[in-house]
């Protein structure tokens, strides 16, 4: 196992990696300047905010998160940054979180949006309805807005031995979770018109010349993304 754990390490790093590219392709192609993030997670380097702002300074950007930690980090770095706001919420009470206040003032829901859900869907159990969860976020975006999705994956009965220890590796470190195959992540999309290359492995999704070789990397073969248009 204590192989594995660099590889997990380099999973969370392509995540966030993966989730800056989505960002840079939403607001400098695509032009939207509004941004929510659910299940944020503690601020790093090169957060959605400071992405997306450095290609348009105005965009808007909703942090979304139920740690109190997290929470206090985030407001007491974001306090100078009117464009940002951070807000207490739960991807598991969407009705909730679409009336909170503080993203009703910051997000006009009557211009598109960009709804990223990176690495929070696997924290959800079937007995909680993602699949109805995130459709009730999606209902209420207007037309031309884009969802995000990145999910863990299980790599299946017929792996080789590294990517079965990574995949190990990752379980035990979510804990409480559920790694769905790719086809059931992609249900997350569904009645959405993907854009290129639809749902794909992390390093598969519109790559840089820093993107790690997946065939090196088996962690890298245990997640899956997509973004999607609300036609």
């Amino acid at each position: 196992m204590a192989v594995a754990l660099p590889q997990v390490h380099l999973g969370v790093q392509q995540q966030r990696a993966v989730l800056r590219r989505v960002v840079d392709h939403l607001v400098r192609e695509v032009g939207l300047r509004q941004l929510v993030d659910i299940g944020s997670g503690l601020p790093t380097a090169e957060n959605v905010h400071q992405v997306a702002q450095r290609i348009a300074p105005d965009t808007r950007v909703v942090y979304v998160d139920n740690d109190p930690v997290v929470l206090a980090h985030a407001r007491a770095l974001l306090a100078d940054t009117k464009e940002t706001v951070v807000v207490d919420g739960d991807l598991r009470q969407p009705d909730d979180l679409l009336a909170d206040p503080v993203l009703r003032a910051h997000i006009d829901l009557g211009r598109p949006v960009g709804l990223l859900l990176c690495g929070i869907l696997h924290y959800v159990l079937d007995d909680e309805d993602p699949y109805a969860l995130v459709q009730t976020l999606v209902d209420a975006l207007p037309s031309g807005s884009y969802v995000f999705v990145h999910h863990l994956i299980t790599a299946g009965p017929e792996v080789d031995a590294d990517t079965a220890e990574a995949e190990e590796a990752l379980r035990q470190g979510v804990g409480r979770g559920q790694f769905r195959t790719r086809e059931q992540v992609a249900e997350f999309l569904s009645g959405l018109n993907l854009i290129d290359p639809g749902v794909v492995t992390v390093a598969e999704w519109r790559p840089d010349a820093t993107t790690p070789c997946p065939v090196e990397h088996p962690v890298l073969r245990l997640a899956a993304v997509g973004v999607a248009r609300k036609p």
